[in-house]
């Protein structure tokens, strides 16, 4: 008698196949630690946690990166399939925002190495950027496939090279890179709100990615205050409340979004739910009091919630072999690329005339058959009338 195999393995610590979304991880992990650094400035929070919750940050996007570059080294083809195809491409831009916030968070430790970082991912964010809006201004895309998902490539990686570029003291540059990201951001959320109002609901697969909307707001609004001195202007505050704004219509959509099952893609709530606590702190950090003090409490508690959840789901979901998708699905995203993109028709070869006697062609013979019925029908019916 044969023992049973153990279906449920450990997965790889670096897997050869992941989606680009997966970036998303990293960028919630690491903007909740800089959450928690700023609520260390304000609060004094113990440093050992801080500390903790940067490390196994950094160790995530460490990981996801390695994955990442593997999976081009290893699984080029399917890499291609995601990196030319019109929703999952825009994820590729996950890449250079987590390493911003990384370059961001190791600048408290190594400035030579969170400098470097920061070079490598503000030029590979710039270059995505141009190249992924490129497509975009060409037109021809298919409205269905318009998803929050478009503000990665210009909005998310503006805001946060702007906030980095700042805490290396080049505020100038963070300006330019806030000019980018906000005028962007005014620009694609009405394309977002026109198709969300006018077109067929998100399949359910795409639903979480609706958690991506709380996220320029107050991203964008972190990098202006990282851009500006003073205490928090109208401006400010403005952001914040539509940040507020937006995570309570998501609260509002919650039972319809959660009709998918949890995935990986519920992470991109993390990236808005951790920076809405954070521009709130800065505010209170500048010198804003009020209401506003114990409002960053509740957002910042609200924060911790919800992304400790999505992790604990996460890491169940790692534990017991789902979190990965499965070969057959990036199979499938690559045939949906080569079956959308734009090909000369193929002219089909001309069928040859089949050489067999009439014995062995019976569908000749019906119709032989057949033409003799009618004409033997005609026959009578023209001696009947005559």
């Amino acid at each position: 008698m044969q023992a049973k195999t153990n279906n449920t393995a450990m997965p790889a610590l670096i897997p050869a196949l992941i989606p680009a979304s997966f970036f998303g991880i990293a960028v919630g992990s690491l903007a909740l630690a800089n959450a928690w650094r700023v609520a260390a400035h304000i609060w004094h929070v113990p440093a050992g946690i801080v500390d903790t919750l940067t490390f196994a940050a950094l160790a995530v996007w460490v990981i996801v990166l390695a994955a990442y570059v593997r999976k081009w080294y290893g699984q080029r083809s399917q890499a291609r399939a995601e990196w030319q195809h019109p929703l999952q491409s825009s994820f590729v831009a996950l890449g250079p925002v987590s390493s911003l916030l990384a370059a961001n968070a190791l600048l408290n430790y190594s400035r030579t190495a969170a400098l470097v970082v920061f070079a490598l991912a503000a030029v590979a964010q710039l270059a995505l950027g141009v190249h992924l809006q490129g497509r975009f201004w060409q037109g021809g895309r298919n409205p269905e496939l318009t998803t929050p998902a478009i503000y990665l490539p210009a909005v998310a990686p503006s805001f946060v090279a702007a906030t980095a570029a700042a805490s290396f003291g080049w505020q100038q540059v963070g300006m330019l890179f806030f000019g980018v990201g906000m005028l962007s951001w005014l620009a694609i959320e009405s394309v977002i709100l026109h198709r969300a109002a006018v077109h067929s609901p998100l399949p359910e697969a795409q639903r979480p990615l609706l958690g991506i909307q709380v996220a320029p707001p107050v991203v964008g609004g972190v990098a202006y205050m990282s851009v500006t001195h003073g205490v928090p202007d109208l401006f400010a505050f403005a952001l914040l409340g539509y940040g507020i704004y937006q995570a309570l219509l998501m609260l509002r959509l919650l039972p319809w979004i959660r009709r998918q099952p949890f995935a990986p893609s519920y992470w991109t709530f993390t990236f808005g739910a951790a920076a809405l606590p954070t521009l709130a702190m800065r505010m209170v950090e500048r010198g804003a009091t009020g209401e506003i003090e114990w409002l960053a409490v509740a957002l910042f508690v609200a924060a911790n919630v919800v992304i400790g959840l999505i992790a604990w789901k996460t890491v169940r979901a790692w534990l017991g072999g789902r979190l990965l998708p499965k070969v057959e699905a990036l199979q499938a995203v690559q045939a949906v690329v080569q079956s959308a993109a734009p090909q000369m028709p193929q002219m089909p070869q001309m069928p040859q005339m089949p050489q067999m006697p009439p014995t062995k062609a019976p569908h000749i013979a019906r119709v032989v058959r057949i033409v003799k019925q009618v004409a033997g029908v005609n026959e009578a019916v023209r001696r009947g009338i005559a």
